[in-house]
């Protein structure tokens, strides 16, 4: 199976398009271990109602050895679970040091998709593509402010950075990885109906819902065929205390559904 084939079955038999993400705050954990407790809860309360996880990475790395301990643990237990792995790490470099992500990610950790800078070109996102069955996120549009300062830049030709970003998921197709392994990163507090527009029918992964504010509204009515999940990290983590992480995922997981 290709990596959307794996996501798409994921959302039917689910019905949910919801990524949730970990992103855990530090500062509000006494301990490694009280975060691998908290974690550990996450994923086991959220994981019916989940299309994919999405760890980042950063908020591991800054705890050192015990952070790479604890994140590898935190994935072979969300593997467990049947749900797909997104690993945010948004990685960008040649292709000798990517071949190296890579197998970090796909064969060490086994997780099914990575998030790239594609900022260094195809040759440094093509080692990640030598994997079957695995995905790779680019940077298209992002969620934050600064996505107008070179991603939405508009070209002497009318088109915007993005859209060369998204030429390159067209390039995948007679890789091991195959045909629509190389989907986008649109942040949902940025999109529209252009930006939309402009983007190939590729997988999506789409964070800003919750506490970074992005509207749903804004997608219903997109029609596009390839699979595509919204990402939703701190409103399921740590707003709402009063509620189960599983009640909160299973709010969004219908919200989301309502504007498919």
């Amino acid at each position: 199976m290709t990596y959307p084939e794996i996501l798409q079955k994921r959302i039917d038999e689910t019905g949910s398009a919801l990524c949730v993400g970990i992103d855990p705050r530090l500062d509000l954990h006494d301990s490694t271990a009280d975060l691998a407790d908290f974690c550990e809860r996450v994923i086991v309360e959220t994981s019916r109602y989940a299309a994919a996880f999405k760890p980042n990475i950063a908020y591991f790395e800054a705890l050192g050895v015990p952070g790479y301990e604890l994140i590898e643990s935190l994935i072979a237990k969300m593997k467990a679970t049947g749900v797909p792995v997104i690993l945010d790490a948004k990685r960008g470099d040649i292709g000798t040091t990517q071949e190296h992500y890579a197998k970090a990610y796909f064969d060490l950790w086994d997780v099914d998709a990575v998030t790239l800078s594609p900022y260094m070109g195809y040759d440094s996102v093509e080692p990640f593509l030598q994997h079957p069955e695995k995905g790779v996120y680019l940077l298209g549009v992002t969620s934050n402010a600064g996505a107008a300062d070179l991603e939405l830049h508009e070209l002497s030709d009318g088109r915007r950075v993005f859209e060369l970003v998204g030429d390159l998921a067209k390039r995948a197709s007679d890789t091991p990885a195959g045909e629509g392994s190389i989907g986008l990163v649109l942040g949902l507090t940025n999109v529209s109906e252009d930006i939309l527009a402009r983007m190939p029918d590729v997988p999506l992964l789409i964070p800003g819902l919750g506490a970074q504010g992005g509207d749903l509204e804004t997608l219903r009515g997109a029609k596009r065929k390839a699979p595509s999940v919204i990402n939703v990290s701190r409103g399921i983590l740590y707003a709402d205390a009063h509620l189960t992480f599983a009640e909160k995922a299973k709010d969004y997981a219908n919200r989301i559904a309502e504007i498919s």
